[in-house]
């Protein structure tokens, strides 16, 4: 194994089942230009199967040999996991991408939702082009905590445990603060809320109660809470009021999904998974059987969750140069959609990932004072 040092990263890439592939052959090729252009990104990849395909072929979704690999890694950059076809013999789908979450202990589930200058969002209201916010998911607690363990008795009753425990909240809260504290730096408002159910579930007052506590060390953040519901219904009138909102694995699970689609939709919506020495970057969306092999696929969101694996990298090590690759990225995908230049497939209009992937590439020249063809 090659040695690493803190400008060379290695990173497990794992394109998964149907659009995955796509959408992360479209993001390599615009590491490649980026790469040419932004001096100091030194990244090894080392490609790897898992996913429903692999299960189907083999019986192992993700394998002891494949996960013995990550561990040498830096960071995965996976694309899409699971076909609705392709299940266990209790009738759930494959879900290796939460596998890793419970192996690398990836309890904070990074979703920003910010709305792209010139792509189209399914509000009316103007104040939709100012939305700017990050939803903060528990990801390896909740009603996900125990997914073997639920039962069904006597054909008559099924049960699932919600899990929430003092230390792994502790250290969600901690990253939920942290943020949006670096988000104050920049000018947002530095407001973090908890969102939960505590006016019903004990597991929820007890997150709550944790959460108020780690507030007490961030006098300079202003600290709230909303009701699951609330912050469902506040999310569709008012996304623009959100700056950072902070909650339990199930409700982010549920509440990312919609946010996704004020900015229109799951091909606009990056994610990343952190752990403490580990993460896990990927689109929101998922496999998408039907529009596979199509090349209608939105590539945007896997750009963006590779811009988030480069800031990560490049702040975990002090590595600038990192952090300006992925400022690039963001830069290049505004440049591209500004004055609605382009429309994805997704949003009613002809443009597939070729042609996404084409426009961010020719704006990233640009910006850099390049002019060679795409």
């Amino acid at each position: 194994m090659e040695s690493v040092t803190k400008s060379n990263f290695r990173i497990a890439v794992l394109p998964g089942d149907g659009i995955g592939k796509e959408v992360v052959a479209a993001s390599l090729h615009l590491l490649e230009a980026l790469r040419s252009k932004v001096p100091g990104i030194r990244l090894a990849l080392v490609p790897l199967e898992a996913g429903a395909a692999l299960y189907r072929r083999t019986g192992t979704a993700l394998s002891e040999e494949t996960l013995a690999t990550i561990d040498g890694c830096d960071a995965i950059l996976l694309g899409a996991m699971g076909l609705p076809d392709v299940r266990l013999p209790d009738g759930r789908e494959l879900v290796p991408q939460i596998d890793l979450r419970f192996h690398f202990e990836l309890y904070a589930g990074i979703r920003p939702i910010r709305a792209i200058p010139g792509a189209p969002t399914p509000l009316a209201d103007p104040r939709a082009k100012e939305i700017d916010f990050v939803i903060i998911r528990e990801s390896t607690e909740g009603l996900f905590a125990d997914l073997d363990g639920g039962k069904v008795t006597d054909d008559k009753q099924a049960q699932d445990t919600l899990i929430i425990t003092r230390e792994v909240s502790t250290k969600l809260f901690k990253t939920s603060f942290d943020l949006t504290a670096q988000r104050k730096l920049r000018g947002l408002p530095g407001r973090l809320v908890c969102i939960d159910k505590a006016n019903v579930l004990t597991s929820m007052a007890f997150f709550r109660r944790i959460f108020d506590e780690c507030a007490r060390d961030y006098p300079d953040i202003d600290a709230g809470h909303e009701y699951v519901d609330a912050a469902a219904l506040n999310f569709v009138r008012r996304p623009w009021e959100y700056d950072v909102v902070v909650t339990e694995n199930m409700y982010g699970d549920i509440l990312s999904d919609l946010a996704a689609g004020l900015i229109g939709g799951m091909g606009m919506a990056p994610s990343a998974d952190l752990g403490d020495r580990m993460a896990v970057f990927q689109p929101c969306h998922g496999s998408a059987p039907d529009i596979t092999g199509q090349g209608k696929a939105n590539p945007v969101a896997t750009f963006l969750s590779m811009a988030m694996m480069l800031d990560w990298l490049g702040q975990r090590d002090g590595m600038p140069a990192y952090a300006d690759g992925a400022m690039a990225i963001q830069d290049a995908i505004d440049d591209a959609f500004r004055n609605g230049a382009l429309r994805p497939v997704e949003m009613g209009g002809s443009d597939g990932t070729r042609a996404i992937t084409d426009a961010v590439i020719r704006a990233l020249r640009e910006r850099h004072g390049a002019t060679t063809k795409v």
